[in-house]
């Protein structure tokens, strides 16, 4: 594929994308041009928002936060104006994670914005921030443990060049620690060391696993560490890198202030004034619970290995791809039979997406390619309901590659490839999925009916046309008369359709 004819925009021979983070604490943006296939930075944007700050006790955003996001992203979308959906990448973690009214965030974010807005797990956050970080870093040989400490969440990465191996996030961020540690601004030792004891709970369920590993150096990338190891290289405390030494004499300055409006260190930044305890008792946590003897920083993080995976799905070097062939060797799937059903899927969307709108839209045509070939994946658990237990598996595992919504998107389509159609697990979808999910849904039953006897006999060419909600399947004269099986299933196959609303005609 020729980069270039996926944007419309002229600049100047190198297209730009652009990937926005919308974190606990901070948004970022970062805008870039992709220069003979690496990836050249032009452009960076970030402001305090603080999300996070605005869950209550429910776990829903307050209206201020949410308007504190939108006018950030309003600013954003000035200089993304313009750009195809294809060039942009903007992903939200572990604040809307947490978020029981993210929907309503999301659909009015994505309003200002005019891009779509996706929710990526804790895991997918850590892949890309080590994909981001390890970019950002020499290409020596030897793992790295690479860890990112977010307004929510902390990331925990070990990894060898470019090949992230173990990955983990945990509850814990400085924005939540903030508020629940130091949320009257007070610092006191009985605080710092409730958040250091807290810190090190969380921290308990990877420790053991994560030091029997091991790793070769240590790497920060997120801007709570960049701001400990600036007040450290000011003090003289070290000239590269975090020391456990120039943690201890970190602490004790801290210590000798009060309240959070007297932590005035040379190298500390105002906006990160009042994170700066959380942060300080997150990673002395860290570098304590994982025998840590020095950190260096890395510039690279989220927003770059959002770049970096963009560029890869450009050079069909898309990581999903991968964990769809993980997941089917993982539940023993037969993949001739998947092949058989996926040929047959495509076959028919080629038939029908002038109709259905779904012209120029890769991604569709990705997600009925993967759903063909894990459609089976629950059988390797029960044949009963083997249907229900791929899509609880697809919507709730750790997919590398995939967000929130597409797991969910591609789960709907397994949950609902036989049987009853429930439209109700369409309706739950994020807005952009709903009807493309539905109907490609449709598709995928039509082909995994007519593979249903699982032989290699070559299928006849069938032809699809459409007509309002009315699809109609022709076969060659005389195909289905010999087939009264088929025939059957197809008019059982009809009524499902008719249930959902639409009509299915067999000619």
């Amino acid at each position: 594929m020729v980069v270039d004819t996926l944007f419309s925009q002229d600049t100047t021979d190198s297209p730009l994308v652009a990937a926005i983070d919308l974190g606990s604490n901070s948004f970022h943006m970062v805008l870039a041009r992709l220069v003979q296939d690496d990836i050249q930075i032009v452009d960076k944007m970030g402001e305090k928002v603080q999300l996070a700050a605005g869950l209550d006790d429910q776990d829903h955003l307050s209206e201020e936060a949410i308007q504190r996001g939108l006018e950030c992203m309003t600013r954003f979308a000035q200089r993304i104006a313009g750009m195809p959906k294809t060039a942009v990448k903007i992903v939200g973690t572990n604040a809307l994670r947490a978020a029981r009214n993210r929907e309503e965030f999301i659909l009015r974010a994505e309003e200002v914005m005019q891009h779509p807005i996706e929710v990526i797990a804790g895991r997918e956050e850590a892949r890309l921030i080590y994909l981001g970080a390890a970019h950002a870093l020499a290409d020596d040989k030897g793992r790295r443990l690479v860890i990112d400490i977010g307004g929510g969440s902390t990331e925990f990465i070990i990894g060898e060049r470019f090949e992230p191996m173990h990955l983990e996030s945990l509850h814990m961020g400085c924005v939540s620690y903030n508020q629940r540690f130091f949320a009257d601004g007070v610092i006191s030792d009985k605080a710092f060391r409730r958040a250091v004891s807290a810190a090190q709970r969380e921290l308990m369920t990877i420790r053991n696993q994560f030091r029997r590993v091991g790793w070769n150096s240590v790497i920060g990338s997120s801007g709570t560490i960049k701001s400990i190891e600036a007040i450290c290289v000011a003090q003289g405390w070290t000239t590269e890198g975090i020391t456990p030494e120039a943690l201890q004499k970190l602490r004790k300055k801290v210590m000798t202030c009060k309240h959070i409006s007297e932590l005035k260190f040379e190298g500390l930044k105002p906006d990160r004034q009042h994170l700066l305890p959380a942060g300080l008792a997150i990673l002395w946590a860290t570098f304590f619970s994982l025998d840590i003897t020095l950190m260096r920083k890395s510039d690279g993080a989220l927003r770059e290995g959002l770049l970096y995976d963009m560029l890869g799905r450009m050079h069909h070097e898309d990581i999903r791809e991968q964990t769809v062939d993980v997941q089917m060797r993982r539940y023993h799937v037969d993949r001739r039979q998947a092949a058989r059903v996926e040929n047959s899927a495509l076959i028919a969307l080629a038939q029908v997406k002038p109709h259905w709108k779904l012209l120029d839209e890769e991604e569709f045509h990705s997600l009925l390619s993967w759903a063909a070939r894990v459609h089976e994946m629950g059988l390797a658990i029960a044949h009963s309901n083997f249907h229900k237990h791929g899509a609880y598996i697809l919507e709730n595992a750790d997919l590398a590659g995939f967000t929130k919504q597409e797991q969910m998107a591609l789960a709907s389509l397994v949950r609902c490839h036989r049987r009853k159609i429930s439209k109700s697990v369409f309706e739950s979808l994020p807005g952009n999925y709903r009807e493309a999910c539905f109907k490609l849904c449709l598709l995928l039953r039509l082909s995994v009916l007519l593979h249903r006897n699982r032989n290699k006999q070559r299928q006849p060419a069938f032809t699809l046309s459409v007509d309002g909600n009315k699809v109609t399947v022709s076969f060659p004269v005389g195909w289905l008369d010999s087939r009264p099986l088929t025939r059957d299933e197809l008019t059982e196959e009809a009524s499902y359709w008719r249930d959902a609303g639409m009509v299915l005609e067999i000619a």
